[in-house]
Order: structure tokens, then C-alpha cells, then sequence
């Protein structure tokens, strides 16, 4: 009986922390911005092609493309938090640990000339690449918004 109830209370876990994880493996959700064409909070996958960074939806349709030589300005970000939830629902222990999301904002110049923003939250795993493949094939650098945010995106 106490196996079951343990084995049962490892897959809730699992799956509470499952649901938690807004973006894993190599998913980008789209946050926000000024791209009309995007609902907020839309997860996709990321091609960074040879021309252009190209967010395709789940099915691998292409929702944005944003050619490397219209990228004006690239920011990177993160937000740490608490695992509340796990945290009422399983242990109080989980208080303690952190749940640390990855943003990029990237601003850019559209097909008719008008600037734009995109801000994509990052699976962990992808940040490093993502970050250095944008500021080498754009010619721009990245912007930190501070110095742990630099250290957590380099030592990935």
C-alpha cells in the first residue's frame, strides 16, 4: 500500500511539474508584441535557417520570419520564481526551489519598413544556441538585462 501511494504521489508530482514548465525541449512561445498575426502566449518551434529566424507553429507552419539583416536590436532576459503550486499542492519544500524563465526580445524592421517587437520565451536547453546563432548571423549583440542573466545564458 505505501508503494502504491508513493508511486502515485511521484506521478503527480511529475505531472504537476509538467504542467508548470511553460516551454521544454526545443519549444519558443511567442509572449508578445506588435506582430498582429500572433495570438500572445502561442507555442511553436524555432528554425534558425540560413536567412532568418522563423517561428513555425507546432505543425511546422511558418508564423513569422524575420530576416537576420532586419534585426535591429536583441535583448535577453529572465524571470525567476517559486514553485507555488507544487508547493501548496505537494510539499512546502518546494518554496525553496525556482522555476527560472528565458526571453528574448528581438526588434526588427517588417516587409513595409515599420519596426517591430517580438519577445519569445525560450525552452532552457536552446537559450545558449539561440542567443549566439542571432548575434552572429545578425551582426548584432545581444543585451543583457543584467550580469546573472549573462552568466546563466553562457554557462548553459
Amino acid at each position: 500500500m505505501k508503494k502504491v501511494v508513493a508511486l502515485l504521489l511521484l506521478a503527480f508530482l511529475a505531472l504537476e511539474l509538467g504542467l508548470l514548465a511553460a516551454v521544454r525541449g526545443k519549444d519558443i512561445m511567442y509572449v508578445g508584441g506588435t506582430v498582429a498575426a500572433i495570438a500572445e502566449k502561442t507555442k511553436g518551434k524555432l528554425n534558425l535557417d540560413e536567412n532568418a529566424y522563423v517561428f513555425t507553429d507546432k505543425k511546422g507552419s511558418p508564423m513569422l520570419t524575420i530576416p537576420y539583416n532586419k534585426i535591429e536590436s536583441l535583448e535577453y532576459g529572465q524571470k525567476a520564481g517559486r514553485r507555488v503550486g507544487v508547493a501548496l499542492t505537494v510539499s512546502p519544500l518546494f518554496l525553496f526551489s525556482k522555476k527560472r524563465k528565458h526571453y528574448i526580445t528581438i526588434g526588427f524592421v517588417d516587409e513595409v519598413g515599420k519596426k517591430q517587437g517580438a519577445v519569445f520565451e525560450l525552452a532552457k536547453g536552446i537559450v545558449k544556441e539561440t542567443l549566439s546563432t542571432l548575434e552572429q548571423k545578425s551582426g548584432k549583440q545581444v543585451e543583457y538585462e543584467s550580469e546573472e542573466a549573462k552568466k546563466h545564458a553562457e554557462k548553459q
